[in-house]
């Protein structure tokens, strides 16, 4: 699996980052199953959030065997200081670890919430209390919505963030203003030699007229796609941009076998395109969210 520098920390991590949304609501049997086709594929970023369901347990039962080889992250719920610290604490405890390499402000698309979290006693103080004190590596921030890349564009103007997670995929692409906020926070991330990744890889689109959580055929909150030609076809194309450091793979267990294949068998980027534009019913994923 091909690696890429995550900015300037220097790290070489996989391009394909599990996602530990996929663990939230498995057995501990199907988890160790999806963990270990990763690892022999691999993967060597575990990625996950206190919110995901029990994904952080079932990373604890691998860390004694996997924590040496592995770049692990994980993130921070709350936006002020004392709640963010007692979410670093648990999420070492649920790990099983005494740090881990990267901790992540996790779900800023407004500069309301970033002034939370920015502002006197917001959780940026804790994570950065973190790292001095050796419990996490890295300090990054993720996002969602039509806003996030605008929204982490203004946080790294307030604060150095290691890392950014922001949304990118081809049909988000053709829309001139994401583009354009996309775009100019892709310059401040080399400026700063940030780590860059994308989310929201293979959504295809909202899951039609329902509730994600009621009758649908997999965990995401979006539909994704689940047909192998375009999964390649939308990994194919964001892992074209060679600034990208990684992306994580899918909310579902079940296709994250069809993700490794993507990136095993990378599609011409030519191909890619024609195919992503053929795409039946593919839009933004952030006409309506769930949350």
């Amino acid at each position: 699996m091909e690696h890429r520098r995550l900015g300037r920390l220097g790290r070489e991590i996989s391009v394909l980052i599990y996602g530990g949304a996929a663990l939230a609501e498995v057995s501990p049997d199907v988890a160790d199953e999806s963990i270990s086709h990763a690892l022999e594929a691999g993967v060597t970023h575990f990625d996950t959030a206190p919110d995901y369901g029990d994904s952080e347990l079932h990373y604890g039962r691998w860390m004694p065997e996997i924590r040496d080889g592995i770049f692990l992250s994980t993130k921070i719920e709350e936006r002020d200081r004392d709640g963010a610290w007692r979410n670093i604490h648990a999420s070492l405890e649920r790990l099983r670890v005494d740090n881990v390499d990267l901790i992540q402000l996790h779900a800023y698309g407004d500069l309301e919430d970033l002034d939370r979290a920015t502002g006197s006693d917001g959780a940026l103080e804790a994570a950065v209390e973190a790292r001095e004190q050796g419990l996490v590596g890295a300090v990054g921030i993720t996002g969602h919505g039509d806003g996030a890349p605008a929204t982490h564009l203004e946080a790294l103007r307030r604060y150095p963030f290691d890392t950014v997670l922001t949304p990118w995929n081809y049909i988000l692409s053709t829309d001139e203003s994401f583009r354009g906020d996309f775009e100019a926070l892709v310059e401040e991330v080399r400026l700063q030699d940030a780590g860059l990744m994308t989310i929201k890889t293979i959504s295809r689109r909202n899951w039609p007229g329902g509730n994600p959580l009621e009758g649908q055929r997999y965990a995401t909150w979006y539909e994704p796609f689940d047909e192998q030609e375009y999964i390649s076809a939308a990994v194919a194309w964001v892992l074209s941009h060679e600034y990208i450091s990684g992306i994580p793979m899918v909310g579902d267990v079940n296709l994250v076998p069809k993700v490794i294949e993507a990136e095993r068998n990378r599609m011409p980027l030519e191909r890619a395109e024609e195919v992503l534009q053929r795409a039946p019913d593919y839009t933004s994923p952030f006409v309506s969210m769930p949350f």
